[in-house]
């Protein structure tokens, strides 16, 4: 975190600063209750409502900075007061904290709180030159907004003595900061783009780089190709170099692309960068255990973990750049401490964080320390896939209950709990009305009587979980707590023009009550705030002005293309219009006449190929007539599972991989695919890997009452309802599906469209500029002219 000036400015949150050196103990995912530092509530709304409650000599949200100066070097601290309190004789600093328990509860302020108020105090106190200054806790219960106040006076000389050991404690890391920045730096000042510029890329290089510099987003479709990791990392980290940002946070939806990025890093490490860069794996992942339990009793690098967490995290920093899965597991285990929360750590001294959209844009775990309120930065985000960030920024935003869960907890704690009980029983007789007043589904428009009782449920569980960590069934407790917990936040965030609520019977009985987000704009921007420049790339941002719109872009914000540098006589784009996915036309003869196809272009060539179907039902229709019409002996046929494990998927790509093809006793492989799934996107099958994708329907959602609810809230807002619910969505997995055949310039290979829809303007509009060129076919012609390509092409 530099700036450009002469000397080096290290800038540090207050909240950071003090929850990163007194943090203490272990790790116990059972202490849920309100003195867990990191489930305290944001509580803006509420942090409002008290502001303006108070006097005119209360002054809300003070920013304040302070100035540690050290020879090389100066810290840059910063936070903003939730208040400050003017009175004749006293100043006082009010810290705010919104919890669920009752405040009552509480014996002493928890002591990070107190030491983040005590920091603005000293702050203010030799800034105003104030003898003495009053620090004012205050806690808040989120429901009945019942408030504890804790009062502490300090002289300014005992402030700053106390103030001076925390900074003394923190240097380590500062100065090692600072002298890694001097290192990288220099390094960036004579790195070099570590290939020969494709048509376009230096031009592409060059969007980037003003796109950060004038502080905007930046919409790339970017074919295959076209190199657009180091497109993208090269003049990010030359922003870095030149002070014009803090950290790049490459953000994707998949493990293979967030390697590539990793890969990309080490290729500019060749070239004689020196910057730390770390891979964020799952918990789930990197857990030694088998499935995590992080909880002193459970896990033996939770149990003290906070005792020894800062020596591991100097060790590996002082000796290594690249934090991959392997090296932060080498690290955890030499100091016993949890390698996910090493990780985590880890990223506050990277120059580039590269991790899911979670850690970015999830509301529930996002990285609290570089994005929450008071913390400054400047930021990066390379959006890679981003495609898929609005689906993914829909289902985030949106949250559900299901009234099952509350009977279910409730028969668990019923003699254990009392007041739980009565708590978890109200929320069911408030959904079991909604339930009865619902035939199949219905829009809602207030909700605010199942709110009162959720939270009032809020306050029961956290008071339970403070008691109760040795309960029995405490695991279903912690999954209801984050799930109510969720809801309410999003509730109280949620905007009229973005959020539909809802309920639904569903077909095995359950009761659901959903808030649906139908537009993550305002949430994804909010988060792109604190972002020095951002690029959302993928080969498939069509039609971009629905990605625009989606995505959170402002009317300066630009879309640009890169100009693909495959030949376009090695790709044959056919459409077959004699056939259909319509629900209409799903029939046993439609069904014979698409395996009629897949028989027919895949004789023709052998290979290997994949067929995209827009759900395993179809699937397994189509399937089902080939094998008894149209299975030869030297045909392997691999089919995709509705649930597939790590290590099957592993197995069905390996058949692919033109490294293990070997003569055998099949001379063609066909992949039955599901579009949108595991195969679909995301895989970089090269060469003769895949020589063909054959894909069936235009991807259109199924109908549902979700659906239906989406449409007609875009078309309340102006948009074409169609088109935002059903037509792009699923024109994106068509065109993520086609996207498998061509990986490199060599490669060679078909996409066959069947369905006739592909045929109308309204989808050919959407097909990317290099699938421009088509050839329309029918079954009787199919292997003619499937035929006419290949000879083309030998």
């Amino acid at each position: 975190m530099t700036d450009t000036s002469v000397k080096s400015t290290i800038t540090v949150s207050v909240r950071y600063l003090v929850e990163f050196m007194l943090r203490s103990g272990d790790i116990d995912n059972r202490k849920k209750s309100g003195q867990d530092v990191q489930l305290m509530l944001e509580g803006a709304r509420i942090h409002r409502l008290i502001q303006q409650r108070m006097g005119s000599n209360y002054h809300p949200e003070v920013y304040l900075k302070h100035i540690i100066e050290f020879d090389d070097y100066d810290i840059r601290l910063e936070g903003r007061a939730d208040g400050i309190i003017t009175e004749q004789d006293r100043i006082i600093i009010d810290e705010i904290k919104t919890m669920y328990m009752d405040p009552d509860r509480l014996r002493a302020p928890i002591e990070v709180h107190l030491a983040q108020a005590k920091c603005y105090a000293y702050i203010y106190s030799i800034q105003n030159e104030i003898p003495e200054i009053t620090v004012r806790m205050t806690y808040v219960n989120q429901t009945t907004l019942e408030m504890k106040y804790f009062h502490e006076t300090y002289t300014q000389n005992e402030l700053a003595v106390w103030f001076v050991r925390l900074i003394n404690e923190y240097r380590k890391f500062a100065e090692f900061e600072f002298e890694f920045q001097k290192i990288r730096n220099e390094s960036i000042h004579l790195l070099t783009f570590p290939f020969d510029y494709r048509e376009g890329q230096k031009e592409l290089v060059s969007q980037v780089y003003q796109t950060v510099k004038n502080g905007n987003k930046l919409f790339l479709e970017a074919p295959t190709g076209v190199g657009k990791t180091v497109s993208t990392v090269f003049p990010s980290v030359k922003a870095i170099g030149e002070g014009l940002a803090d950290k790049i946070f490459y953000l994707t939806a998949r493990t293979i692309t967030r390697m590539v990025a990793a890969e990309c890093f080490d290729i500019l490490r060749g070239r004689g960068l020196r910057v730390k860069s770390v891979v964020i794996t799952a918990k789930e992942k990197i857990c030694p255990l088998e499935k995590p339990d992080c909880n002193p009793e459970g896990c033996e690098w939770a149990k003290g973990h906070f005792e020894r967490i800062n020596d591991a995290l100097y060790d590996v920093l002082v000796h290594e750049d690249t934090f991959s899965r392997e090296v932060i597991e080498k690290y955890a285990m030499l100091h016993r401490v949890c390698p996910f929360e090493l990780s985590l750590d880890i990223s506050l001294f990277c120059d580039a964080i590269i991790c899911d959209y979670n850690y970015v844009f999830d509301p529930n775990v996002y990285f609290r320390r570089f994005f929450s309120d008071g913390v400054s930065g400047k930021y990066i985000f390379l959006v890679d896939e981003a495609h898929n960030l609005v689906d993914r920024g829909m289902e985030m935003y949106s949250a559900k209950l299901y009234k099952e869960d509350f009977l279910t907890l409730k028969s668990l704690v019923r003699n254990t709990d009392n007041m739980l009980n009565r708590a978890l029983g109200g929320c069911n007789r408030k959904l079991l009305a909604l339930k009865r007043e619902c035939e199949d589904f219905k829009v809602l428009e207030d909700i605010s009587d199942v709110v009162m009782s959720l939270n009032r449920l809020m306050s029961r569980l956290e008071t339970f979980m403070d008691e109760q960590e040795h309960f029995e069934d405490n695991e279903a407790v912690l999954e209801l707590y984050f799930k109510v917990r969720h809801f309410l936040n999003m509730y109280e965030n949620m905007g009229d023009d973005d959020y539909r609520i809802y309920c639904e019977n569903s077909y095995d009985g359950d009761f659901m009550l959903k808030l649906l987000c139908i537009n993550p704009s305002a949430s994804i921007r909010s988060r792109l705030n604190k972002a020095a420049g951002t690029v959302f790339f993928s080969a498939t941002l069509i039609p971009v002005n629905y990605y625009k719109d989606m995505l959170g872009a402002d009317e300066r914000d630009r879309a640009v293309y890169a100009h693909s540098i495959f030949d376009e006589k090695k790709r044959g784009l056919f459409i077959g219009g004699d056939v259909s996915s319509k629900y209409t036309r799903r029939n046993e003869t439609e069904y014979y006449r698409i395996a009629s196809y897949i028989d027919e272009i895949c004789s023709v060539r052998s290979g290997n190929y994949m067929v995209f179907f827009p759900s395993h039902a179809f699937l397994g229709e189509v399937l089902k007539f080939y094998r008894e019409y149209f299975e030869k002996n030297t045909n392997l046929i691999l089919v995709q599972k509705p649930v597939m494990s790590e290590e099957e998927r592993e197995s069905f790509l390996e058949y692919f991989k033109s490294e293990n093809l070997t003569p055998s006793v099949y001379d063609t492989t066909i992949g039955f695919c599901v579009m949108g799934g595991i195969f679909s996107e995301g895989i970089d099958l090269k060469n003769d890997s895949l020589i063909g994708a054959l894909i069936v329907g235009t991807g259109l959602p199924m109908v549902s009452h979700e659906k239906k609810i989406l449409k007609e809230a875009y078309e309340e807002n102006g948009l074409n309802g169609f088109d935002y619910a059903y037509r792009y969505p699923g024109m994106n997995k068509v065109l993520q599906a086609g996207g498998r055949v061509i990986r490199t310039v060599e490669d060679v290979g078909i996409v066959v469209l069947l369905d006739e829809r592909f045929l109308l303007t309204e989808y050919r509009v959407m097909f990317p500029r290099e699938w421009k060129k088509y050839e329309r076919i029918s079954l009787e012609i199919a292997s003619e002219k499937i035929s006419e390509f290949w000879e083309g092409n030998n």
